[in-house]
């Protein structure tokens, strides 16, 4: 069974195939760049700096060769520009805070404050104020809040809008070449194509942006959701006007060369609760994913994908209603997340596309052995029902030690091997 094969096996909630691996498809699927250092020294493949694709959280790029050992099946289309507003191109080194050399993109500008944090400008321009943070012996950025003082009389949706816009040709072309060179890899495609996620809280403050105006301020935005509805959907409605257009020509270049597309990133979910009330996510959220994902389902072959951390249980069923097909990540340690009970009342209609592992305390933190056993466990609770894809819960996080990744490797090899 190829690689895609394996994928689309899953994807179609099919029975006895054998658990395909994803790592690098998407960026909330990743590993951190001092991860992929660590394993491509423990494979002793070339010796080289790993390229940070995904600045904002340091996500290391996965190439051929570590690909190749890890044994993994999707290959990811991303968006032309970064979370800070520039190409991944033009490569240089850059040293981290722990002495890691790393390549970042050659608009990757940084300065040091006075704190010695690290800050990082929009599109490369230290000619406006910084919009993420690096905390001084950190390992990934934090968006930095540039909140305007809020005249409540004067807001206006358009200012939350200023960030979606129909896609360009450079853009079409971009996804066009980078789809194929994907779909070339023999593995199946995840496509990132952007505009979906709505109220994305990590896309809110605007990263990516000089001069972010309208709501830009975590906990406004969220207070907004319960205060401010007419707002939001007037936000929205416009997004979801824009993103169908843009979904159109979209198709109309890759067609079929994508299988997945990422939909929506928006965390509804604590480790506990969740941030807002099912009717709350009926009135507010809904009728906008349904409309992203009832065209693509009636238009294209792709598999729609769902991000949403915490405890999200209760709202599983509204997503499949919503129309998603995938969920991630998966958070089996958040309050009645327990992978037995989704299996057993999800299953046969949201493929779980993470959950492999723990990545707060077992992957991190547990023995090589302890990490193995809860791999085998999940993946054969997860796999009863035909549609899983391996991943941890959420991308792995810096200084993991590597002999804890490679037994998770190894683990989801062994069960594969078993069946």
């Amino acid at each position: 069974m190829t690689s895609k094969q394996a994928v689309l096996s899953a994807l179609n909630h099919q029975e006895g195939g054998r658990v395909p691996v994803d790592f690098g498809g998407t960026a909330v699927t990743g590993m951190h760049v001092s991860c992929v250092t660590a394993l491509r020294d423990y494979y002793a493949l070339e010796k080289k700096p790993v390229k940070v694709h995904e600045p904002y959280q340091m996500l290391g790029m996965i190439e051929e060769d570590l690909q190749e050992v890890l044994g993994l099946d999707v290959e990811g289309v991303f968006p032309l520009n970064t979370m800070f507003g520039f190409p991944a191109t033009g490569w240089k080194e850059w040293r981290m805070y722990d002495g890691l050399e790393v390549l970042v993109p050659e608009k990757f500008i940084t300065t040091v404050d006075e704190n010695g944090d690290t800050l990082i400008y929009p599109e490369g321009d230290t000619s406006v104020p910084p919009s993420g943070k690096m905390p001084k012996g950190g390992y990934f950025f934090d968006s930095i809040i540039r909140q305007q003082p809020i005249q409540e009389e004067k807001l206006d949706p358009e200012d939350n809008l200023e960030e979606f816009r129909p896609v360009s040709e450079k853009e079409l072309a971009h996804f066009l070449a980078e789809a194929r060179r994907a779909a070339s890899t023999g593995r199946a495609v995840t496509a990132t194509f952007g505009g979906t996620a709505f109220g994305d809280i990590a896309l809110v403050p605007g990263p990516f942006m000089k001069h972010p105006k309208g709501i830009r301020d975590v906990t406004e935005w969220y207070i907004s959701t319960l205060t401010r509805q007419n707002y939001i959907h007037a936000v929205f409605e416009k997004q979801c006007q824009l993103a169908l257009a843009n979904l159109e020509k979209i198709h109309a270049a890759v067609g079929d060369l994508v299988d997945v597309v990422f939909v929506c990133g928006t965390d509804f979910g604590t480790q506990n609760s969740l941030f807002c009330s099912p009717e709350t996510f009926r009135t507010l959220y809904m009728p906008y994913y349904r409309q992203i994902n009832c065209w693509i389902h009636e238009n294209t072959n792709w598999k729609t994908f769902k991000h949403s951390c915490g405890a999200v249980e209760e709202l599983m069923n509204h997503f499949i209603q919503a129309g998603f097909d995938i969920i991630n990540p998966v958070q089996c340690s958040a309050a009645a997340m327990e992978p037995e009970k989704l299996n057993a009342n999800y299953g046969e209609d949201l493929v779980f596309w993470g959950g492999g592992v723990d990545t707060q305390n077992v992957l991190p933190f547990g023995t090589p052995e302890k990490v193995r056993e809860q791999v085998l466990r999940r993946c054969k609770i997860f796999s009863r029902k035909g549609g899983f894809v391996f991943n941890s819960v959420h991308n792995i996080q810096a200084k993991t030690p590597v002999e804890n990744i490679v037994s998770m490797i190894e683990a989801v090899k062994e069960f594969n091997g078993s069946k």
